[in-house]
């Protein structure tokens, strides 16, 4: 995750940060690692959540379920099934990204997908 991260201007490094912290801080028993060549949080053996920088914009991979419970503030932002797009320039939603990462963590917890 470190090589990624340190593959990026500064600027996007700073944002790519900030992501791992959030996840860290609200699920810190999950394990990081690199899956689909993207920074990944593992918990209990099941992805929890990715994170990766585009030319345009950061993404955030909550998967499917995840962003389904938050579609409506999801709307504000590009994205697709599981994923969320965030445009550079703008700051990240911060409270919304922990927010995701703990409905994540007790979807894992709770033995769903």
């Amino acid at each position: 995750v470190d090589e990624y991260i340190a593959g990026f201007p500064p600027d996007i490094q700073a944002l790519l940060e900030e992501v791992r912290a959030l996840c860290r801080e609200e699920a810190p028993g999950a394990t990081e690692t690199i899956s689909y060549a993207i920074p990944t949080f593992d918990l209990e053996g099941r992805h929890l959540c990715h994170f990766a920088a585009f030319a345009r914009h950061l993404s955030f991979f909550p998967t499917d379920r995840g962003a389904q419970a938050f579609a409506e503030e999801l709307a504000a932002y590009k994205g697709g099934k599981g994923t969320v797009q965030f445009p550079y320039g703008r700051p990240l939603p911060a409270d919304l990204i922990r927010r995701m990462v703990r409905y994540r963590v007790a979807q894992v917890e709770a033995g769903e997908k």
